[in-house]
Order: structure tokens, then C-alpha cells, then sequence
């Protein structure tokens, strides 16, 4: 028991902690939206880890060969989503630093996309678009040959582990993010915050592609 916890933690922390674009809009979001909405985006992320996690404790080796096809146009869905918002938050803090009180949707504006409900599910559509995901779980489950996960014990464990690990690691760079948006209170700080944020994301989806 103890090694398959000791396992899904270090699994969970070394799928989690290389911070992509989906890090940085999270950091972004919770910078603009707050605590609670940064919370529910994280705890998004860490769910589709562990759900990932279980698919590969499950049979991921299986998987693999049929997601290998797939990984790719996958890959360029998520960057073209993550673009997406990060467009749209640069261009709701452009408005919102001109003075323009129109809500625009998408995370970070003043829609209902900011929700903790919302945000929870937008991160959870992100992150179980990268099927690369599965295929690192899978690849770890391997390598542990005879002393990896077997009963439904051990591989419950593993996931749970997966799962806590990595929602530790997003609850982390939420707060970071909260702990940004208290110091940029000003409207010139938060619209600096959000362009350099936007242009971060942009650049680290884009490297998901090439």
C-alpha cells in the first residue's frame, strides 16, 4: 500500500509541476477571478489527472496504441482552445482598463465562466484533451514491472495519491495567482498582469504543437 501511495505521489507531482499554458492561465485566472474560481480550476486540472491516472492503472498499455493516432490533432484542439482564452482575457482587461462595464464571456471576465462550477469544468475540457497524459501514467505503471499497481487496492491508492498530489501542486500556483491579483490592485497592474499572462499562454500552446 505504502509503495503504491509513495508511487501516484510521484506521479502526480511529475505530471503536475512543469508548468505549460494550462499553469499559466490558471495562475492568470485566479490573479483576476479570485480564490474560490482558481480552486475549482485547479481541482479541474488535478481531476482529469486522476482520471487519467485510473485509465492507466486500468489497462493504459492497452490504450496507448489507439492513442498514438489521435495525440496530435488532440494537441492542436488544446492549443487552439488555450489560445482562445488567452485572446479573450487580453481583451477583456483592455476593455476593462478603458472603463467599458460590458461583461465579456470567458474566464476571467465578469460572465458566469468564473464560477468555481464553470471554471472547474473549463480546466477539466483543457487538460483530458492532452492524451499524453495517460500515456506518461501508462509509461510509469510499466516501468515499475512486477511491483506496479495490480490489485484494486493498490491501484486505488496510486490514483488517489495521483490525484492529491497533483491537486496539491494546482491549489499552490492558485494561490500564487490569488496572492498576485491582491497586489496588483490597480487597473494599469491588472490589465499588465493579464497582456503578459495572455502572451505567456499563447507562447507555451503554441509549443505544444511543434
Amino acid at each position: 500500500m505504502s509503495a503504491a501511495a509513495l508511487a501516484g505521489l510521484l506521479a502526480g507531482f511529475g505530471i503536475a509541476i512543469p508548468v505549460g499554458a494550462v499553469g499559466a492561465l490558471l495562475v492568470a485566472l485566479t490573479a483576476r477571478a479570485g480564490w474560490r474560481t482558481g480552486a475549482g480550476a485547479a481541482l479541474g486540472i488535478a481531476t482529469a489527472d486522476g482520471v487519467y491516472a485510473l485509465v492507466a492503472v486500468a489497462g493504459g498499455s492497452a490504450l496507448v496504441p489507439l492513442l498514438t493516432p489521435v495525440t496530435t490533432p488532440l494537441r492542436w484542439v488544446s492549443a487552439a482552445v488555450l489560445v482562445a482564452l488567452a485572446v479573450r482575457a487580453a481583451w477583456t482587461a483592455v476593455r476593462a482598463y478603458r472603463g467599458d462595464p460590458r461583461p465579456a464571456p470567458g474566464p476571467g471576465s465578469g460572465s458566469g465562466t468564473t464560477t468555481p462550477l464553470r471554471a472547474y469544468l473549463t480546466f477539466l475540457g483543457i487538460t483530458i484533451l492532452n492524451p499524453l497524459t495517460v500515456i506518461y501514467f501508462a509509461a510509469l505503471v510499466l516501468a515499475t514491472g512486477p511491483d506496479a499497481p495490480a490489485t484494486p487496492a493498490t491501484r486505488t491508492v496510486f490514483v488517489l495519491a495521483a490525484f492529491l498530489a497533483s491537486a496539491t501542486w494546482q491549489l499552490f500556483l492558485a494561490m500564487g495567482g490569488a496572492l498576485l491579483g491582491r497586489t496588483l490592485t490597480g487597473p494599469r497592474g491588472r490589465m499588465a498582469t493579464a497582456l503578459a499572462s495572455s502572451t505567456l499562454i499563447v507562447v507555451l500552446a503554441v509549443r505544444l504543437v511543434r
